[in-house]
Parts: structure tokens; sequence; C-alpha cells
């Protein structure tokens, strides 16, 4: 697990940031231990994801779906290595976001190597003094030359 935090500076860190850091590393970290109930933990009841993979959005339960997790989980050989990049924090009383660019590194069970920067943002409540994950958004541009093929193969 790397985090780099980019223009977020470590001086002067609120706590929150402090705390919203935190959170996203332990979801690095779950993710590399491939374990999916620490990894859906922070998550709210009523949580948005919009990820790399269909469908568009997925809501609540069906975000916290962790069987499902754990079968993605099950397409990896070895550690799943993410990597956290450029990481910024916006943070109010109450409601906050990061935005970043992420690396996944790792081998597939069927051998192939993957290597895949994506963006992310994660949106954050704060509920009784406890923050949790109320929305994330992966992506990858496109091609706009109209073959509307995904740019996997772009780096920061």
């Amino acid at each position: 697990m790397t985090t780099d935090t980019g223009t977020t500076r470590e001086t002067g860190r609120t706590a929150d940031e402090t705390a919203l850091k935190a959170l996203l590393e332990e979801r690095v970290a779950a993710t590399k231990a491939r374990d999916a109930r620490r990894f859906l933990e922070p998550c709210a009841p009523d949580i948005v994801r919009f990820d790399l993979a269909p469908p568009l959005q997925s809501k609540g339960a069906e975000t916290r779906d962790r069987e499902a997790l754990e079968a993605w989980y099950a397409t990896w050989d070895g550690a799943i290595e993410i990597t956290l990049t450029e990481v910024e924090f916006t943070v109010g009383d109450e409601v906050a976001f990061s935005h970043g660019i992420n690396r996944m590194r790792g081998t597939k069970s069927d051998g192939s190597q993957v290597e895949l920067w994506s963006r992310g943002t994660v949106g954050f409540r704060k509920t009784d003094g406890t923050w949790s994950i109320t929305h994330t958004h992966d992506s990858v541009p496109f091609l706009m030359d109209g073959s509307g093929l995904a740019a996997l193969d772009l780096t920061p």
C-alpha cells in the first residue's frame, strides 16, 4: 500500500482530514488483504457507487454486497496493489470529499497482468462524530475518436 497525498499538506492537516486519509488507507489495506468485510465497513447504508464495472450505478445493499466483492477478489492471484496518488480533501463540518488518481496493479487468476490508472472521488458524511463513505466514483477517460474505447494506457 502506498499513499501519496500530493498537494494536500501533511503539516496543518485537520483532524478530519487525517481521519479521512486513514479511512482511505484502511480500504487499500483491506483490498490487499482481500477482506471484504473490512473494505465495506465504513460504507453508509445508503451509499451510491459509480464503479469501473457495470452497472452505471449501484445503491445501498447492492453496493455493500460482500459476496460480490469476495467473488471479485477471487479473480486475482496474489496481492491486489492499490496506490492512491494526488489525493486532495475538501472538508466541511458534516460533509467532505476527496479526489485523486489511483493505480491498481496485480495478476488476475488467468495469469494476465493488470496495471490500471483511474480517477477516484469519494464522498463522506459525518454522523455523531464518525465519518462514513456515502459515494464513490471511479472512472477512466474514453477516446474521443468515435471508437468509444476506454483509454487504459494513460499514466499520470
